[in-house]
């Protein structure tokens, strides 16, 4: 059966900005991903030392899902199964992937070792806000707002779900983007109708 659904929350990152629902909230022009990332986690007053062990690939995908959740997600309504995630992007792991491969040449990096899948961004994400529901990482050319619809639509349509965080999230070097949608059933103030038209218009204005 199909219901409405609806973005009641967006947070990108890309070229130093950050943005929540649209509006900028942060920018850094002055440093590379790895300390533009930090300022991120400084400037909001996160805290959670994990962050600080994390590849770029997951610090890049929690900062979007902190700054996603804060403030208007009430995640007491779901039980932890309820909440999924669903994530794509182009690179899949290959930024850990060559740092690693490089790292074999001398003494191989169990810290690096540990990020070569995609994938675990969402898990870094799920054990920061124990989200147990069903997940999922997809590498694809490039954004695909209707694909995400699709798989959006099926686990809520289907009740395998009740909310979801859906997006992309994708680093290779120094060229990096996240956009983050969290996607529920019931409508919020300032909320817009769930649909890849929708995605698609965020993704391409950040």
């Amino acid at each position: 059966m199909l219901i409405e659904k609806y973005i009641t929350a967006s947070c990108t990152i890309s070229k130093n900005i950050v943005c929540k629902d649209g509006i900028q909230i942060f920018e850094n022009t002055n440093t590379d991903l790895a300390g533009f990332l930090v300022s991120i986690y400084q400037h909001f007053q996160l805290n959670y030392p994990k962050f600080y062990k994390m590849d770029n690939l997951s610090k890049l995908g929690w900062l979007a899902s902190e700054i996603l959740l804060k403030d208007k997600f009430k995640t007491h309504i779901y039980k932890p199964e309820e909440i999924g995630i669903l994530l794509a992007n182009a690179n899949s792991s290959l930024d850990d992937d060559i740092k690693y491969y490089h790292s074999v040449k001398d003494i191989p990096s169990p810290s690096l070792f540990v990020y070569t899948l995609p994938n675990i961004v969402i898990g870094e994400i799920c054990i920061r806000n124990n989200f147990k529901g069903e997940h999922a990482f997809f590498i694809q050319d490039a954004f695909d707002a209707c694909f995400i619809e699709q798989q959006v639509n099926y686990t809520l349509d289907n009740n395998i779900l009740e909310a979801c965080i859906c997006g992309w999230v994708d680093v290779l070097d120094q060229e990096y983007k996240a956009a983050l949608f969290l996607v529920e059933k019931e409508k919020s103030e300032g909320a817009v109708f769930f649909s890849a038209e929708n995605m698609d218009y965020i993704f391409r204005n950040s």
